[in-house]
């Protein structure tokens, strides 16, 4: 798919000088036709020619002087941003890992202390009817001292004959 601009546009945005261009286009490197008395540069080439990727070296225009970039130095740079984007990716797998243990342990701690409720609300139960069956009995024993001998025994009594 061809895009077509003006001269004058591509050397804006692509910030290369119009000779350069104009060189550019007599070398092969980018498309370009004359129409209406104006000069147009297909878009799409252009993409190409100011990233130009060869066995050595890899060129990039982004200035009017333009720089040279060595192969090398791209490919050492990718190397680290592939290591880098590993790293990041291996820490964010321990870090959830880390954060699933962590959630297994509290998951594990709560259901054990709900077990430790359940049988403490058991043990309440079962000291509450105890508490209310020797209650139960130490009325009874009052009631059968009152009636074997007429009288209740009060505590609070026993301590004031004293």
């Amino acid at each position: 798919m061809e895009s077509w601009v003006v001269i004058d546009e591509f050397v804006q945005i692509s910030k290369l000088e119009k000779e350069k261009v104009l060189k550019m286009v007599s070398n092969g490197e980018l498309k370009g036709m004359q129409k209406d008395g104006k000069f147009y540069i297909d878009a799409s080439s252009s993409a190409k020619a100011v990233v130009v990727s060869s066995g050595n070296a890899v060129m990039v225009d982004s200035s009017s002087q333009g720089s040279s970039v060595d192969s090398e130095f791209v490919e050492k740079t990718i190397g680290t941003i592939l290591s880098l984007h590993e790293k990041v990716m291996t820490s964010k797998e321990e870090t959830i890992s880390s954060i699933k243990s962590e959630n297994q342990f509290l998951k594990d701690a709560l259901f054990n202390t709900q077990e430790v409720y359940e049988d403490d609300k058991k043990t309440i139960a079962l000291l509450r009817e105890q508490l209310r069956v020797a209650q139960e009995e130490i009325e009874f024993l009052k009631r059968k001292y009152k009636m074997m001998w007429g009288k209740v025994v009060n505590p609070q009594e026993n301590k004031e004959q004293e």
